[in-house]
């Protein structure tokens, strides 16, 4: 192996390569992402991408990319006007259902509730970002 050859130790080679394709899930969250398509990035299998990857993070692939779409979604609920339906899609989720399904799994309500929630208080930045940040 190349990297291992310069120096660069095995863990250290494909804590890397799993830092590359988390980078481009977090660059490119509301792409149509699978797990072949980021085992690529990563340059492994699939199945070696999926077990690694869960490894290093502690979290499937799926869900990494499920709760950073959540998370965009929950800036653009708090910060925006715009409707539920044009943010589920935005944020990369392909149904109402699922979006609304996901959201409610990590966040603990739904969307709309959580925009209610979240519209009427008046805290600081530094405040609100602590108390929204998904809990799972």
């Amino acid at each position: 192996m190349v990297l291992v050859s310069s120096g660069m130790g095995a863990r250290e080679a494909t804590n890397r390569r799993m830092l590359r394709a988390r980078d481009a899930m977090d660059r490119d969250f509301a792409k149509p992402l699978d797990v072949p398509a980021l085992a690529r990035i990563a340059h492994v299998s699939e199945a070696h991408f999926t077990r690694t990857f869960r490894a290093t993070f502690g979290e499937t692939p799926h869900r990494y990319l499920q709760r950073r779409r959540v998370e965009r979604a929950m800036f653009l609920l708090r910060e925006t006007e715009r409707s539920v339906t044009d943010i589920c899609f935005e944020v990369g989720f392909g149904s109402l259902g699922t979006f609304s399904r996901t959201f409610s799994a990590i966040v603990g309500r739904s969307p709309r509730t959580y925009r209610g929630e979240t519209a009427s208080a008046v805290v600081p930045t530094c405040f609100m970002m602590t108390w929204a940040r998904p809990r799972d």
